[in-house]
């Protein structure tokens, strides 16, 4: 026996249909925030994964500076001459004064 429902068999899977989409987007908006705190938390570890990688390039800088003076005299010898004015013996040292 076949009944024919007629609209009734395709107003139910109309509505069966959008309870499904409503359900979609109940998911969607429930995770909404969780989705934007990641993107935030993503942007903040991109920042501190930056800086990092300066500190790192900042620290070689300064243990490659800290080993020139251990070990190279000539360094210790510029940075004489540079900082405390320091000549050697019958050397004339001119200093220029800047403008004020």
């Amino acid at each position: 026996m076949n009944v024919n429902l007629g609209i009734w068999d395709k107003l139910s899977r109309v509505i069966i249909f959008l309870l499904f989409l409503a359900g979609l987007l109940g998911v969607f908006v429930w995770y909404l925030p969780l989705i934007k705190q990641n993107q935030r938390f993503r942007k903040e570890l991109l920042v501190l994964e930056t800086k990092i990688q300066e500190q790192e390039r900042m620290g070689r800088h300064l243990k490659l500076s800290i080993d020139a003076v251990q070990n190279d005299p000539r360094t210790v010898e510029r940075l004489a001459r540079e900082k405390l004015g320091l000549a050697r013996t019958n050397e004339t040292v001119i200093r220029f004064e800047g403008r004020k």
